[in-house]
Protein backbone atom coordinates (compact mmCIF):
# COMPACT_ATOMS: atom_id res chain seq x y z
CA UNK A 1 0.00 0.00 0.00
CA UNK A 2 0.81 3.59 -0.65
CA UNK A 3 0.95 5.35 2.89
CA UNK A 4 1.64 9.09 4.20
CA UNK A 5 3.46 9.45 7.11
CA UNK A 6 3.81 12.72 9.20
CA UNK A 7 6.10 13.11 12.16
CA UNK A 8 9.97 11.74 11.26
CA UNK A 9 10.82 11.25 15.38
CA UNK A 10 12.12 8.51 16.88
CA UNK A 11 8.96 6.22 15.96
CA UNK A 12 7.52 8.24 13.25
CA UNK A 13 10.80 7.32 11.47
CA UNK A 14 11.03 3.68 12.16
CA UNK A 15 7.09 2.74 11.18
CA UNK A 16 8.16 4.39 7.63
CA UNK A 17 11.08 1.98 7.35
CA UNK A 18 9.39 -1.01 8.64
CA UNK A 19 6.45 -0.42 6.09
CA UNK A 20 8.97 0.25 3.54
CA UNK A 21 11.32 -3.15 4.42
CA UNK A 22 7.12 -4.58 4.32
CA UNK A 23 7.24 -3.53 0.18
CA UNK A 24 4.83 -0.18 1.20
CA UNK A 25 5.29 2.99 -0.47
CA UNK A 26 5.72 5.98 1.65
CA UNK A 27 5.91 9.36 1.29
CA UNK A 28 7.12 10.94 4.86
CA UNK A 29 7.21 14.66 5.74
CA UNK A 30 9.04 16.64 8.89
CA UNK A 31 9.54 20.16 9.79
CA UNK A 32 12.68 18.78 10.31
CA UNK A 33 14.29 18.25 6.70
CA UNK A 34 17.63 16.26 8.08
CA UNK A 35 15.12 13.58 9.63
CA UNK A 36 13.01 13.73 6.53
CA UNK A 37 16.39 13.39 4.55
CA UNK A 38 17.73 10.26 6.93
CA UNK A 39 14.30 8.16 6.06
CA UNK A 40 14.58 8.97 2.21
CA UNK A 41 17.96 7.73 2.14
CA UNK A 42 16.08 4.25 2.89
CA UNK A 43 13.62 4.34 0.20
CA UNK A 44 10.96 6.94 1.09
CA UNK A 45 9.89 9.85 -1.14
CA UNK A 46 9.17 12.95 0.25
CA UNK A 47 6.98 15.82 0.07
CA UNK A 48 7.41 19.83 0.88
CA UNK A 49 4.81 20.37 2.88
CA UNK A 50 0.76 18.57 3.71
CA UNK A 51 -0.30 20.26 0.73
CA UNK A 52 2.32 18.21 -1.37
CA UNK A 53 1.82 15.05 0.64
CA UNK A 54 -1.80 14.94 0.00
CA UNK A 55 -1.08 15.55 -3.66
CA UNK A 56 1.67 12.76 -4.11
CA UNK A 57 -0.95 9.87 -2.53
CA UNK A 58 -3.40 8.56 -5.05
CA UNK A 59 -7.04 8.30 -3.72
CA UNK A 60 -8.42 6.83 -1.67
CA UNK A 61 -5.32 8.20 0.42
CA UNK A 62 -4.25 7.36 3.83
CA UNK A 63 -2.39 9.16 6.05
CA UNK A 64 -0.77 7.89 9.39
CA UNK A 65 0.35 11.34 12.02
CA UNK A 66 2.75 10.57 14.54
CA UNK A 67 3.01 13.96 16.24
CA UNK A 68 3.38 14.83 20.03
CA UNK A 69 -0.32 14.79 21.24
CA UNK A 70 -2.44 18.00 21.51
CA UNK A 71 -1.83 21.28 19.32
CA UNK A 72 1.08 19.49 16.83
CA UNK A 73 -1.44 16.54 16.67
CA UNK A 74 -4.56 18.55 16.12
CA UNK A 75 -2.95 21.20 13.91
CA UNK A 76 -1.58 18.70 11.59
CA UNK A 77 -4.87 16.52 11.92
CA UNK A 78 -7.34 19.24 11.29
CA UNK A 79 -5.30 20.70 8.12
CA UNK A 80 -5.36 17.29 6.49
CA UNK A 81 -9.18 17.09 7.42
CA UNK A 82 -9.31 20.47 4.64
CA UNK A 83 -6.75 18.81 2.37
CA UNK A 84 -8.03 15.63 2.41
CA UNK A 85 -11.35 14.30 0.30
CA UNK A 86 -14.35 11.60 0.90
CA UNK A 87 -13.14 8.36 1.63
CA UNK A 88 -10.00 9.46 2.48
CA UNK A 89 -8.45 8.13 6.05
CA UNK A 90 -6.22 9.59 8.81
CA UNK A 91 -4.57 8.07 11.47
CA UNK A 92 -3.15 9.15 14.88
CA UNK A 93 -0.79 7.11 15.94
CA UNK A 94 0.60 9.08 18.83
CA UNK A 95 -0.66 8.95 22.23
CA UNK A 96 -3.62 11.22 22.14
CA UNK A 97 -6.55 12.13 25.23
CA UNK A 98 -9.25 9.56 23.40
CA UNK A 99 -11.91 12.35 23.62
CA UNK A 100 -9.98 14.41 21.07
CA UNK A 101 -10.20 11.65 18.52
CA UNK A 102 -13.95 11.28 19.46
CA UNK A 103 -14.35 15.36 18.46
CA UNK A 104 -11.71 15.29 15.50
CA UNK A 105 -13.54 12.31 13.99
CA UNK A 106 -16.67 14.20 14.00
CA UNK A 107 -14.96 17.01 12.32
CA UNK A 108 -13.50 14.90 9.75
CA UNK A 109 -16.49 13.13 9.10
CA UNK A 110 -18.52 16.01 7.41
CA UNK A 111 -15.82 15.70 4.92
CA UNK A 112 -16.50 12.42 4.22
CA UNK A 113 -13.21 11.79 5.88
CA UNK A 114 -12.14 8.50 8.04
CA UNK A 115 -10.01 9.12 11.36
CA UNK A 116 -9.01 6.46 12.90
CA UNK A 117 -7.26 6.17 16.05
CA UNK A 118 -4.19 3.95 17.01
CA UNK A 119 -2.41 3.62 20.23
CA UNK A 120 1.22 2.33 19.36
CA UNK A 121 3.45 0.44 21.59
CA UNK A 122 7.13 -0.93 20.69
CA UNK A 123 8.94 2.18 21.28
CA UNK A 124 12.42 2.46 19.66
CA UNK A 125 12.88 -1.34 18.95
CA UNK A 126 9.66 -1.63 16.96
CA UNK A 127 11.56 -1.25 13.61
CA UNK A 128 13.07 -4.84 14.61
CA UNK A 129 10.56 -6.11 17.14
CA UNK A 130 7.46 -4.61 15.83
CA UNK A 131 4.82 -2.59 17.04
CA UNK A 132 1.68 -3.57 19.23
CA UNK A 133 -1.58 -1.90 18.25
CA UNK A 134 -4.85 -1.33 19.60
CA UNK A 135 -7.11 0.46 16.61
CA UNK A 136 -10.56 2.23 17.09
CA UNK A 137 -12.74 3.33 14.25
CA UNK A 138 -14.81 2.22 11.43
CA UNK A 139 -14.40 -1.13 10.75
CA UNK A 140 -14.41 -0.78 7.29
CA UNK A 141 -11.46 1.17 7.28
CA UNK A 142 -9.84 -1.09 9.95
CA UNK A 143 -9.79 -3.36 7.46
CA UNK A 144 -8.87 -1.58 4.41
CA UNK A 145 -5.80 -0.60 6.44
CA UNK A 146 -4.81 -4.40 7.81
CA UNK A 147 -1.92 -4.61 5.07
CA UNK A 148 0.02 -1.98 7.18
CA UNK A 149 -1.13 -3.48 10.25
CA UNK A 150 0.27 -6.55 9.70
CA UNK A 151 3.53 -5.50 8.27
CA UNK A 152 3.72 -3.23 11.31
CA UNK A 153 2.67 -5.94 13.79
CA UNK A 154 5.55 -8.04 15.58
CA UNK A 155 3.51 -11.52 14.33
CA UNK A 156 3.41 -14.70 16.28
CA UNK A 157 7.32 -15.02 16.84
CA UNK A 158 7.80 -17.48 19.25
CA UNK A 159 6.03 -16.62 22.10
CA UNK A 160 3.96 -20.20 23.12
CA UNK A 161 0.42 -19.37 21.95
CA UNK A 162 -2.94 -19.05 23.84
CA UNK A 163 -5.84 -21.51 23.84
CA UNK A 164 -7.90 -18.99 22.61
CA UNK A 165 -11.57 -19.93 22.28
CA UNK A 166 -13.48 -20.61 18.75
CA UNK A 167 -14.01 -17.51 16.49
CA UNK A 168 -11.70 -15.08 18.11
CA UNK A 169 -9.83 -12.08 16.51
CA UNK A 170 -6.86 -13.99 15.54
CA UNK A 171 -5.18 -10.50 14.63
CA UNK A 172 -4.85 -10.25 18.56
CA UNK A 173 -2.22 -12.80 18.95
CA UNK A 174 -0.55 -11.19 16.20
CA UNK A 175 0.04 -7.92 17.71
CA UNK A 176 -2.95 -5.85 16.77
CA UNK A 177 -7.04 -5.78 17.49
CA UNK A 178 -9.84 -3.45 16.64
CA UNK A 179 -10.55 -2.31 19.74
CA UNK A 180 -13.57 -0.74 18.79
CA UNK A 181 -15.25 2.77 17.86
CA UNK A 182 -12.91 5.79 17.76
CA UNK A 183 -10.96 6.66 20.79
CA UNK A 184 -10.98 3.12 21.75
CA UNK A 185 -7.58 2.40 20.38
CA UNK A 186 -6.19 5.15 22.16
CA UNK A 187 -7.87 4.60 25.42
CA UNK A 188 -6.58 0.85 25.71
CA UNK A 189 -3.51 2.25 25.27
CA UNK A 190 -4.04 5.38 28.01
CA UNK A 191 -4.73 2.28 30.54
CA UNK A 192 -1.47 0.34 29.01
CA UNK A 193 0.55 3.04 29.92
CA UNK A 194 -0.90 3.60 33.18
CA UNK A 195 -0.31 0.02 33.90
CA UNK A 196 3.45 0.52 32.48
CA UNK A 197 3.98 3.13 35.19
CA UNK A 198 3.07 0.70 37.41
CA UNK A 199 5.32 -1.94 36.72
CA UNK A 200 8.31 -0.16 36.11
CA UNK A 201 7.91 1.51 39.52
CA UNK A 202 7.64 -2.20 41.25
CA UNK A 203 11.17 -2.70 39.69
CA UNK A 204 12.48 0.30 40.43
CA UNK A 205 11.77 -0.15 44.39
CA UNK A 206 12.70 -3.44 44.56
CA UNK A 207 16.17 -2.83 43.23
CA UNK A 208 16.25 0.13 45.34
CA UNK A 209 15.60 -2.42 48.28
CA UNK A 210 18.47 -4.78 47.11
CA UNK A 211 20.91 -1.81 46.99
CA UNK A 212 19.97 -0.51 50.38
CA UNK A 213 20.74 -3.55 52.27
CA UNK A 214 24.37 -2.53 51.30
CA UNK A 215 24.45 0.56 53.55
CA UNK A 216 26.73 1.19 56.32
CA UNK A 217 23.63 2.30 58.46
CA UNK A 218 22.63 -1.71 58.13
CA UNK A 219 24.14 -4.59 60.93
CA UNK A 220 27.50 -5.76 59.43
CA UNK A 221 26.11 -9.28 59.88
CA UNK A 222 22.85 -8.38 57.21
CA UNK A 223 24.35 -6.44 55.13
CA UNK A 224 24.82 -7.48 51.73
CA UNK A 225 26.86 -6.16 48.80
CA UNK A 226 24.25 -7.54 45.97
CA UNK A 227 25.74 -7.50 42.20
CA UNK A 228 22.32 -5.67 40.85
CA UNK A 229 23.17 -6.49 37.35
CA UNK A 230 23.07 -10.17 38.55
CA UNK A 231 20.17 -10.29 39.93
CA UNK A 232 18.09 -8.47 37.11
CA UNK A 233 19.73 -11.36 34.61
CA UNK A 234 19.13 -14.29 36.69
CA UNK A 235 15.44 -12.83 37.25
CA UNK A 236 15.49 -12.73 33.61
CA UNK A 237 16.07 -16.13 33.60
CA UNK A 238 12.37 -17.95 34.25
CA UNK A 239 11.39 -16.30 37.01
CA UNK A 240 7.64 -15.45 37.42
CA UNK A 241 8.29 -11.62 37.11
CA UNK A 242 10.21 -11.95 34.03
CA UNK A 243 9.49 -9.37 31.06
CA UNK A 244 10.75 -7.16 28.66
CA UNK A 245 11.09 -4.38 31.45
CA UNK A 246 13.43 -6.65 33.48
CA UNK A 247 15.68 -7.22 30.32
CA UNK A 248 16.04 -3.24 30.36
CA UNK A 249 16.85 -3.23 33.81
CA UNK A 250 19.71 -5.95 33.64
CA UNK A 251 20.84 -3.91 30.25
CA UNK A 252 21.38 -0.87 31.97
CA UNK A 253 22.56 -2.49 34.98
CA UNK A 254 25.05 -4.49 33.25
CA UNK A 255 26.50 -0.76 31.45
CA UNK A 256 26.47 1.29 34.29
CA UNK A 257 25.63 -0.85 37.72
CA UNK A 258 25.40 3.07 39.41
CA UNK A 259 23.22 4.39 36.67
CA UNK A 260 25.58 7.63 36.83
CA UNK A 261 24.30 8.70 33.83
CA UNK A 262 20.79 9.32 35.12
CA UNK A 263 19.43 11.63 37.62
CA UNK A 264 16.15 10.14 38.05
CA UNK A 265 13.76 12.96 37.24
CA UNK A 266 11.29 10.78 35.59
CA UNK A 267 8.65 12.48 33.37
CA UNK A 268 5.14 11.65 32.47
CA UNK A 269 3.70 12.02 29.59
CA UNK A 270 -0.33 12.01 30.35
CA UNK A 271 -1.43 8.65 29.69
CA UNK A 272 -0.85 7.94 33.51
CA UNK A 273 -2.87 11.08 34.70
CA UNK A 274 -5.52 10.25 31.86
CA UNK A 275 -5.90 6.60 33.33
CA UNK A 276 -6.25 8.05 36.77
CA UNK A 277 -8.89 10.35 35.57
CA UNK A 278 -11.00 7.34 34.16
CA UNK A 279 -10.52 5.67 37.09
CA UNK A 280 -12.11 8.46 39.15
CA UNK A 281 -14.60 8.31 36.62
CA UNK A 282 -15.46 4.84 37.41
CA UNK A 283 -14.62 4.77 40.79
CA UNK A 284 -12.23 1.99 40.26
CA UNK A 285 -9.57 1.68 42.71
CA UNK A 286 -6.42 2.19 41.02
CA UNK A 287 -3.70 2.35 44.33
CA UNK A 288 -0.85 1.11 42.43
CA UNK A 289 -1.21 2.87 39.19
CA UNK A 290 -1.67 6.12 41.04
CA UNK A 291 1.20 5.93 43.48
CA UNK A 292 3.30 5.16 40.50
CA UNK A 293 2.36 8.32 39.14
CA UNK A 294 3.04 10.44 42.01
CA UNK A 295 6.52 8.49 42.93
CA UNK A 296 6.86 10.43 39.41
CA UNK A 297 6.27 13.45 40.48
CA UNK A 298 8.31 12.88 43.70
CA UNK A 299 11.23 12.10 41.25
CA UNK A 300 11.44 16.04 40.15
CA UNK A 301 12.57 17.09 43.49
CA UNK A 302 15.09 14.68 44.98
CA UNK A 303 15.90 11.29 43.14
CA UNK A 304 16.82 7.77 44.71
CA UNK A 305 18.51 5.02 42.46
CA UNK A 306 15.13 3.40 41.56
CA UNK A 307 14.20 6.73 40.30
CA UNK A 308 17.36 6.37 37.49
CA UNK A 309 16.18 2.84 36.95
CA UNK A 310 12.87 4.43 35.82
CA UNK A 311 15.16 6.53 33.74
CA UNK A 312 17.25 3.60 32.46
CA UNK A 313 14.32 1.75 31.18
CA UNK A 314 12.73 4.73 29.78
CA UNK A 315 14.94 5.52 27.62
CA UNK A 316 16.05 1.70 26.94
CA UNK A 317 12.34 1.40 25.23
CA UNK A 318 11.68 4.65 23.53
CA UNK A 319 14.99 6.75 23.84
CA UNK A 320 13.44 8.81 26.32
CA UNK A 321 16.00 11.65 27.73
CA UNK A 322 15.55 13.31 30.78
CA UNK A 323 14.52 16.57 30.59
CA UNK A 324 17.01 19.46 32.72
CA UNK A 325 16.23 20.81 35.60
Amino acid sequence: MQLGVIGMGRMGANIARRLMRGGHACIVYDRDAKAVAEVVGDGADSAADLADLVRKLQPPRTCWVMLPAGAPTDETVAELGRLMAEGDVVIDGGNSFYRDDIRRAKALAARGVTYLDIGTSGGVWGLERGYCMMVGGERAAVERIDPILKTLAPGLGDLPRTKRPAGADPRAELGYVHAGPVGAGHFVKMVHNGIEYGLMQAYAEGFDILKGKGADERPEDERFDLNLADVAEVWRRGSVISSWLLDLCAQALAGDAALTKYTGSVSDSGEGRWTLEAAIEQAAPADVLAAALFARFRSRQDHTFGERLLSAMRFGFGGHVEIPQ
